[in-house]
């Protein structure tokens, strides 16, 4: 079926599982402020709301097996959007499996809690969808509040409002630089729409259009700051640290995939024909931010800090995918988002298996011998680790991810990437020093005679981990459904605009 995007009817029929999200989320509002906050409410509620998010997944995933279309409009109907909703969905319902658990240990009674995410999770469908810099705005919107919010949701401790106000101020702050660069764009070219300011730019001969290029620098720091690559990644540190873990973690796998996939979009089907213009600055901040990333890492001691770090240094390897500028580099870009999120909630999802009540135990030296009181939760950590390096074999799909993206980087004619890729190559050893050293932790260093025996996870949270860990050794054995899939996904990248190899054929996965 192709759907006229032109027609009310029809552009809402196109957005099916975005309002099936939205209109539960809703619902769910309304039954989780209808009586009194208790333990009990708020797990009634989080289950309600995973509850929804499986039956949106099945929702997109009759879409996408149904092959629906769209016409040329404000949003798109194909498999990039389908696959990164069944992402985005999958780390909902991690992040709230978890909260499950953490909220009772904590003493985080609102039923909201839950809501917030499927609402933030519903702006991030949105944004996944976007063929127009208005709807990217208007997603981008309805997925910050919501998160800003749950940054600050465990009024108990300082840490959250701190972490908080930081990421509001800033927030709004990149948020002015996407307003300001859509406004510029408009201007220069007359059309928000993607694939009409890519003709306008072709038609009036823009490219270099002073208007035209500062709007695509502001969307550049825009985007920057949400998908914290450096040098705008100054709040993601306190930010991850002071919110409750469970939101950390969804904060930094689907908050900075949705963005990076709205990204995606508009780069590859708006400015095709500015390669040129974009390359050096998005190479300058992919470099950048790989090494601020890890170097920084190297340093922190504090278990969450660290993994805000890592992500990071992950938001680099993904702008390598990114300056490519084909559709090699946005499947790979996929096929990275599945890996990172199932290692990033795995990861999360054994510090919250570990925490206790106020999070004093967050030093990484609060895990020595691990191994000796709880060898499931070590193991299970340690092929986290090793997958968010990049390890053969025992790093499972993350050893893949890595290299899908230098093989799209090295297979890039246009602009060769080599120094780009030696650079990926050179930080992840370098992110061995931390990654290595929290395993060193759990299975080297002797338990201290004092330290306090780590109660049981709940049930949520070990489906959590055990599934992640699962999901990442068995795709690492059989990546190849994973990448098939990916490379069938990648947005349609004009032949007529995309980069072009020595042969005069354009470069796209197949």
């Amino acid at each position: 079926m192709n759907f006229d995007l032109s027609m009310p009817a029809q552009l809402s029929s196109a957005l099916g599982p975005d309002l099936l999200l939205m209109g539960g989320a809703m619902l769910l509002l309304l039954w989780a402020g209808w009586r009194r906050e208790s333990d009990e409410h708020q797990q009634s509620v989080g289950i309600l709301s995973i509850a929804l998010c499986i039956f949106t997944m099945v929702a997109v995933g009759y879409y996408a097996y149904r092959g629906y279309t769209a016409s040329v409009g404000v949003i798109a109907v194909d498999n990039f959007r389908w696959i990164t909703d069944e992402i985005l969905l999958i780390a909902t319902i991690g992040t709230i499996a978890m909260s499950l658990d953490y909220n009772r240990r904590e003493g985080i009674t609102p039923g909201e809690t839950h809501v917030l995410l499927l609402l933030a999770t519903s702006g991030m469908m949105i944004l996944a969808a976007a063929r127009d810099l208005i709807i990217v705005f208007l997603g981008i919107e309805l997925m910050s509040i919501a998160v800003y919010v749950l940054v600050g949701i465990n009024r108990r401790t300082e840490r959250s409002a701190e972490g908080a106000i930081k990421y509001f101020l800033l927030g709004a702050f990149s948020t002015a630089f996407l307003l300001y660069g859509t406004a510029l764009v408009y201007g220069a070219t007359g059309a928000t729409n993607f694939v009409e300011i890519r003709d306008h730019i072709v038609r009036f001969s823009l490219e270099r259009s002073g208007l035209l290029l500062v709007g695509i620098a502001m969307l550049v720091v825009g985007f920057g700051f949400k998908v914290a690559a450096a040098p705008f990644h100054m709040w993601a540190p306190d930010a991850y640290e002071g919110a409750p873990t469970p939101v950390t973690a969804y904060m930094a796998a689907a908050v900075k995939g949705a963005a990076f996939a709205a990204f995606f979009r508009l780069w590859l089907e708006a400015f095709p024909t500015l390669l040129t213009t974009w390359h050096q600055a998005v190479w300058w901040l992919a470099a950048l931010t790989m090494v601020v990333g890890n170097v920084v890492a190297l340093a922190q001691r504090n278990i969450k800090r660290l993994l805000a770090y890592s992500s990071i240094a992950h938001a680099g390897y993904i702008l390598v995918a990114l300056e490519v500028g084909t559709s090699l580099g946005s499947s790979a870009f996929l096929f990275y988002l599945f890996a990172y999120t199932m290692a990033t909630l795995g990861a999360f999802g054994v510090v919250v298996a570990l925490g206790r009540s106020g999070e004093d135990n967050m030093n990484v030296e609060d895990y020595a011998g691990l191994w000796s009181v709880r060898p499931g939760l070590a193991v299970a950590m340690a092929v986290f680790m090793l997958a968010l390096l990049g390890f053969p074999i025992f790093g499972g799909i993350g050893f893949f991810a890595k290299w899908y993206v230098l093989q799209a980087a090295m297979q890039s004619t246009a602009f060769p990437q080599t120094r780009l890729a030696i650079i990926l190559v050179v930080t992840s050893v370098v992110s061995a020093g931390y990654y290595l050293y929290v395993v060193m932790v759990m299975f080297m260093k002797p338990r201290a005679d004092t330290a306090r025996l780590p109660e049981r996870a709940g049930g949520w949270t070990q489906a959590v981990v055990w599934g992640s860990a699962a999901i990442i050794l068995i795709f690492g054995l059989f990546p190849d459904a994973i990448v098939s899939f990916t490379q069938r996904s990648a947005p349609a990248v004009d032949k007529q605009f995309a980069p072009q190899t020595s042969n005069g054929v354009a470069l796209t996965s197949r």
